[in-house]
C-alpha cells in the first residue's frame, strides 16, 4: 500500500464531508491501513458549539473563532519534512473553515472574520488528494441521530440542508488540490470491509487527475 501511495504522490490525504457524512471513521480507518499520521479535528474542544446548535444568531461568531484558530494551530505543525518521511491523513482541510463562516455569519462579523483569516491560510500545507464524502440529508440526519452525540442533539435538518448545499457548493469548484468526490448513499465504509476496499483501490488504483468521481452504487449495479 505503501508503494502505491508514493506512486501517486499522495503523502497527504484529507477526508471531508459535511457533519454525519463518516469522514473521521474513513480517515481513521484510512490512516491504519496506511499506518499513518492521523489529524483529527477536535471539536469537543469548542465551548461555544453547543450553544452554538442552541442559538446560533448568539453564538456564530465565538463558535467559528474558536474553530478557525484551533484548525490553524493544529495544521500549521505540518512540515514538509514531516509530509516527506511519513503519511499523513487528516478527517478535514483548513480551506472548509470559510464555509461555516459564510454560511453562519453576518455581513459584520464577516469581515473581521475574513481580516483573520487572510493572515492565517499562508504557510498551511495543502493535502496532495481530498476526498470528499458526498451524501444526502436523510442520510446524514439518521447517521447524527445514530450515533447520540449529546452536542449534536440540537442540530436541525433545516441546517444541515443548508450546510450540505455549501459543502457541494464549493467543493463543486475547489481547486487547490485534487479531489476525489465519492457519493456515499448507498455504502458502509465503516461496517462493509468490502465498501472500504473499494474506496481504497479506487484511491491508489491510477493516478487521479484533478478531479475524479467515484459513485460505488454504480459499480455494484455493474456487477
Amino acid at each position: 500500500m505503501n508503494n502505491n501511495s508514493q506512486s501517486n504522490n499522495l503523502s497527504y490525504i484529507a477526508v471531508e464531508g459535511v457533519i454525519g457524512a463518516g469522514k473521521t471513521s474513513v480517515a481513521s480507518m484510512l490512516a491504519e491501513k496506511l499506518n499513518a499520521k492521523l489529524v483529527l479535528e477536535s471539536f469537543e474542544d469548542n465551548p461555544f458549539l453547543e450553544k452554538f446548535y442552541q442559538k446560533p444568531e448568539d453564538y456564530a461568531f465565538r463558535t467559528q473563532m474558536f474553530f478557525l484558530l484551533e484548525r490553524f494551530t493544529q495544521l500549521r505543525e505540518l512540515n514538509q519534512k514531516e509530509l516527506f518521511n511519513n503519511y499523513i491523513v487528516a478527517d478535514y482541510i483548513f480551506e472548509k473553515d470559510k464555509i461555516f463562516a459564510y454560511l453562519n455569519l453576518s455581513d459584520d462579523e464577516l469581515k473581521i472574520y475574513e481580516h483573520i483569516a487572510q493572515g492565517l491560510d499562508k504557510g498551511i500545507v495543502v493535502p496532495d488528494l481530498v476526498i470528499y464524502l458526498q451524501s444526502s440529508v436523510e442520510r446524514l440526519m439518521t447517521n447524527i441521530r445514530k450515533r447520540q452525540r449529546d452536542i449534536e442533539k440540537e442540530i436541525s435538518e433545516e441546517y444541515i440542508s443548508g450546510l450540505n448545499e455549501a459543502y457541494n457548493y464549493f467543493f463543486s469548484r475547489y481547486k487547490s488540490s485534487k479531489i476525489m468526490i465519492v457519493n456515499c448513499e448507498e455504502v458502509d465504509f465503516v461496517n462493509n470491509p468490502a465498501d472500504f476496499d473499494d474506496l481504497v483501490n479506487e484511491i491508489f488504483g491510477s493516478e487521479i487527475s484533478a478531479v475524479k468521481y467515484y459513485n460505488p452504487s454504480l459499480r455494484k449495479a455493474a456487477q
